[in-house]
């Protein structure tokens, strides 16, 4: 067996002209998987499409509704920051399936990686900062729904604050979100998680390193998470446009095999999605990427999953 991965061909349709961050990152990171043998062709999960329900355990169904039609009201399409288009709204709703799907696997094999996702800027009414529906927020009520598993933890390590997932789960004592994130990047108005963590402009590998490590193994043994659930931002990268922190690539592995190794080892699966990640040079940008996946599938084989 070997690690888990998810990927379908829409992830990777094209944004209309004009949009000022086009992601080919998506393709470019699933034919790297394949070309380093990280990704192996009889163990790639294609999700299907999305049940509208789904979506609407999260989202308010007027909201689901208009975004799928296009009907959209003019500034509520300006918050979100992407022009729509019927193959954005299609590659949006496989990107949700995909992680609802890392979540089933992660709590089936013990670990599990989505090769999108992390949209957590959207809120129930409205969508914000490029994420249309929060797919980290539906895959948490799906699990949920299906009796697959009672409480989870989101750990949130993309450079921004998770101000969606931060207010869909407040007052919900059976998700515990957790946020570490840059204290003066996006969003201007911060939501209140169950624990957040802000970090100055600048931090680099071992004080982000250090500070993740007084939280994360006591976090585990306080909540006790069914499932963890993991967006590995690499927005946090000191060549992001949009980041603010300086962390490396040997600092985004390790972090990935900190995350990663401490909730295997005392036996909490994981379902990861990607996060943000920012940058012209999509080589390098599918390359941040892909340590998430390098990481996990190192020590998927190292648990014996």
């Amino acid at each position: 067996m070997n690690l888990p991965i998810i990927h379908h061909p829409n992830y990777v349709a094209p944004l209309p002209l004009g949009h000022r961050f086009p992601m080919p990152k998506f393709g470019k990171l699933y034919n790297l998987l394949l070309k380093d043998g990280i990704a192996q062709p009889d163990h790639v999960y294609q999700p299907q499409s999305l049940p509208i329900a789904w979506i609407e355990h999260v989202h308010e169904p007027d909201y689901v509704r208009s975004y799928c039609e296009g009907t959209l009201a003019p500034k509520a399409q300006r918050r979100i920051g992407l022009p729509w288009s019927p193959e954005l709204v299609e590659r949006t709703c496989f990107a949700v399936a995909g992680t609802v799907l890392t979540a089933q696997l992660a709590l089936r094999h013990g670990l599990a990686c989505n090769t999108v996702g992390g949209t957590h800027h959207a809120f129930p009414d409205y969508g914000s900062g490029f994420c249309i529906f929060n797919d980290l927020a539906i895959a948490t009520r799906v699990v949920q729904s299906l009796g697959l598993a009672k409480t989870i933890l989101i750990v949130d390590l993309d450079v921004h604050q998770g101000d969606g997932t931060a207010m869909i789960f407040q007052d919900d004592s059976t998700v515990f979100t957790f946020s570490m994130h840059c204290q003066i990047n996006f969003p201007s108005r911060k939501q209140i998680s169950d624990l957040d963590v802000p970090l100055a402009e600048g931090t680099e590998d071992e004080p982000y390193l250090q500070t993740l490590a007084q939280y994360l193994s006591d976090l585990l043994t306080q909540v006790n998470p069914d499932l963890v659930l993991y967006d590995a931002g690499v927005d946090t990268h000191v060549g992001d446009r949009l980041g603010k922190l300086a962390l490396t690539d040997t600092g985004i592995f390790r972090r990935e095999m900190q995350v990663l190794n401490t909730c295997l080892s005392q036996g909490y699966p994981v379902g990861c999605v990607i996060g943000g990640g920012y940058c012209q040079d999509f080589d390098s940008l599918a390359y941040r990427h892909s340590i998430l996946h390098r990481a996990a599938s190192n020590l998927f084989h190292q648990f014996r999953l």
